[in-house]
């Protein structure tokens, strides 16, 4: 009898499941497996060994059995196909830029005890229960090697509990936060202070149900955006990679770099507005605004700190966005939205003459949603730079441009 050649998979749809040419999703499968008749893969050229004891239950990776052209591939799919779907095409799209194995400088990781050592880890897809983990290969090694450290401080609790750790690498070392336990008593008191000495630790924050209280900074914690030093407020969005952030950074600095006069709209702490005024004082004026108090602090005290030409507003932008008289005299703007995206900025953007708009998020949905609406307006799509920080996630950020 004839043997069946199955079904090849062509691509890997947003969520990273293999798609056949008719429609029919299978979990981890990569471009030129082959579908078998009675359900099974037939590895193909594009499958890679996972490294990770843990893929498959873990749910902080869905991509490890991709090869690195398959990788690059679906980050690259993922922006062009979500431009399409909105009916645009971008005039060039770059090449796709994915972060290194172990890079990873900020993540937040959950615990739960009940009797013996605690499990810490992410969560299993679709579920609450912890991958207790034993290695990871998107973590920077800094981070990781907290987690043995912090199973042991840690023990010693008892009865049921849960807590989240928020770590991020900063320029002083780990900036540690843990949220959901009390501390009570000296002798938890001294183990916990003792633990973040030992550990080296930038900080230590601890939210016991009253809000998050530094109880360990021997010095100032910093971050370093584009050669500027930032003072880096607990819990302050951080791009997730450093190279990442400077191929972001790059693509500003390409784009905007000779601006006169920039907007640098959901500005966080600086990232892209230090990177647009330049420390060597050959960038141009840049408006930096951002609605979280601390990181517009941060943001604003660094620029007068290092004499940029930066000037930070505090303005939340969802309820008030630029107006298009604001946006008069800017020949540039940039904004780096929240998930959700930016719509009611964008309406305002798209009757404004600014003549270039970088455009960087971390949602290729909302993007698109809101790229449509510049391009209706007369915008033409010049530029698309996939960028895949999170690598082996389903996550996926891009930078674009925008000009009339």
């Amino acid at each position: 009898m004839p043997v069946s050649a199955g079904e090849p998979i062509l691509r890997v749809a947003a969520k990273g499941d293999g798609v056949t040419a008719s429609g029919r999703h299978v979990p981890l499968a990569a471009p030129g497996d082959l579908l078998l008749d009675d359900g099974t893969l037939e590895p193909g050229p594009h499958r890679a060994e996972p490294p990770c004891r843990h893929y498959g239950r873990c749910g902080g990776c869905q991509l490890q059995h991709l090869s690195e052209a398959a990788l690059a591939d679906f980050v690259r799919d993922r922006v062009v196909l979500a431009a399409e779907g909105q009916g645009l095409a971008a005039q060039m799209v770059a090449p796709v830029h994915l972060s290194p194995p172990c890079t990873r400088r900020r993540t937040t990781l959950h615990v739960s005890g009940g009797g013996g050592r605690p499990m810490i880890g992410f969560r299993e897809a679709g579920s609450h229960r912890i991958v207790d983990m034993r290695e990871c290969h998107v973590l920077a090694p800094e981070l990781f090697a907290l987690i043995e450290p912090l199973r042991r401080l840690l023990t010693p609790r008892r009865g049921r509990w849960a807590a989240d750790i928020t770590l991020a690498l900063t320029d002083q070392g780990v900036d540690c936060a843990l949220k959901g336990i009390s501390v009570e008593g000296l002798e938890q008191t001294e183990a916990l202070l003792d633990f973040c000495r030992d550990q080296r630790l930038a900080r230590f924050t601890l939210d016991q149900g009253y809000g998050p209280e530094p109880l360990w900074e021997p010095e100032p914690v910093t971050a370093m955006l584009a050669g500027v030093s930032v003072d880096y407020p607990p819990g302050t969005f951080l791009q997730a990679t450093a190279d990442g952030e400077a191929a972001l950074a790059t693509a500003a600095r390409d784009w905007l770099g000779r601006c006169s006069a920039v907007a640098d709209l959901f500005a966080g702490l600086g990232t892209f507005a230090f990177a647009l005024a330049g420390t060597e004082g050959q960038g141009g004026r840049v408006l930096a605004v951002e609605a979280a108090r601390e990181a517009h602090l941060a943001c604003r005290a660094a620029g007068r700190r290092y004499r940029l030409p930066v000037e930070a507003v505090h303005r939340d932008l969802f309820r008030s966005p630029m107006r298009v008289e604001e946006l008069r005299g800017l020949d540039g703007v940039l904004l780096d939205p929240p998930r959700a995206g930016a719509r009611e900025q964008v309406a305002q953007l798209a009757g404004s003459e600014v003549p270039r708009i970088a455009y960087v998020s971390c949602n290729p949905a909302s993007w698109a949603r809101d790229a449509r609406v510049l391009a209706e307006a007369g915008y033409t799509l010049a530029e698309l730079r996939p960028v895949g920080q999170f690598r082996w996630s389903t996550h996926v950020e891009v930078a674009s441009l925008f000009v009339r």
